[in-house]
């Protein structure tokens, strides 16, 4: 397969990458990539291959396949090199117990520049943490603190960040996503592994959706959102025929709950809308454009069975502009 280009700009490229754990294949050619100055979210349930493909960035695991650069290096055969000029905090960060929250920084700032105690210092204040309680002795909210705050200081051009806000409170998830696009706006990039698919649709500028080790959605947020569209209404009748404007819609996914349906298209014929309006089986139609939720829904679980249906179908693959 062609190379991926090093001295592109390009922070994070992945391409057709593969990775294998005995018989079980988690990753199936992933292409993957993250622009300067972007907030890019990795979505995905548990065991979807998100953790794997962030430890592959970081040179933890090598890939069976496919290539993979970050800063323009090959983590497979240079994970040091790529470690030092990243900021990496894992799903289960490890800290040392006997460490004091002011300790921890101190010990960090061996791997780091001369500003990184004054910059740990400052997160550690924006996150409250205690500077003189020991690790074994912060709840688990503090210890994500802690570890989030040791990565930050660093300032690195690149963040990868897997499942970063567990833990976290409600207010300081808030606050930590919103620095994520202060630091976008500085010209970093930030990768964000994450199931907490509202609060992200905040700060993400681009989305990619894995499942079952494969890329099913990928695209800027905006772009995803406007490429597709949530119909809802109800039907008067839900034994009658389908109405014929429902039958016109390209239907990605789609759920009924005893009258109520909703379908998500991915483009919206002319006409359709006023045809169902006028549909007298038809009620209460509405056209919105879709959360991120409804998107991450309709490309990970199997569509509902809908009342014009004798088996249930599944979402299938698309890849959004931008790609």
């Amino acid at each position: 397969m062609e190379p991926v280009g090093t001295e592109n700009g390009i922070p994070v490229e992945v391409r057709g990458v593969t990775k294998r754990f005995g018989r079980n294949e988690v990753l199936r050619g992933i292409d993957l990539t993250v622009r300067p100055g972007c907030v890019h979210a990795l979505l995905g349930e548990n065991g979807a291959g998100k953790t794997t493909l962030m430890r592959l960035l970081v040179g933890f695991l090598r890939a069976d396949g496919g290539a993979i650069r970050v800063l323009g290096v090959e983590p497979g055969r240079e994970p040091f090199a790529v470690r030092r000029r990243i900021g990496y905090l894992a799903d289960a960060p490890a800290l040392y117990d006997w460490m004091t929250v002011q300790q921890v920084g101190w010990f960090c700032s061996a791997f780091h520049g001369p500003g990184y105690p004054q910059a740990f210092v400052r997160w550690a204040e924006d996150f409250h943490l205690p500077p003189a309680t020991r690790v074994r002795a912060l709840s688990k909210g503090m210890r994500a603190k802690t570890a989030l705050a040791s990565v930050l200081a660093a300032e690195p051009p690149l963040l990868l960040l897997d499942e970063p806000t567990s833990g976290l409170d409600p207010v300081v998830r808030r606050e930590f996503l919103q620095s994520m696009v202060d630091i976008a706006a500085e010209g970093r990039s930030v990768l964000i592994s994450s199931h907490q698919v509202a609060e992200v649709e905040r700060v993400a500028d681009h989305v990619t959706i894995i499942h079952e080790g494969r890329i099913v959605i990928d695209g800027p947020l905006d772009d995803l959102k406007a490429g597709h569209t949530l119909v809802s209404f109800t039907l008067r009748d839900p034994f009658a025929v389908p109405p014929p404007a429902v039958l016109d819609l390209a239907v990605r996914w789609g759920e009924c709950q005893g009258r109520s349906v909703r379908l998500l298209v991915p483009a919206l014929g002319a006409g359709v809308v006023d045809g169902l309006a006028a549909d007298p089986a038809v009620e209460d139609v509405r056209v919105v454009r879709p959360a991120l939720e409804d998107l991450y829904v309709a490309f990970t679980q199997p569509c509902g069975r809908l009342p014009w249906d004798r088996a249930p179908r599944r979402a299938g693959a698309v890849t959004g502009a931008g790609r």
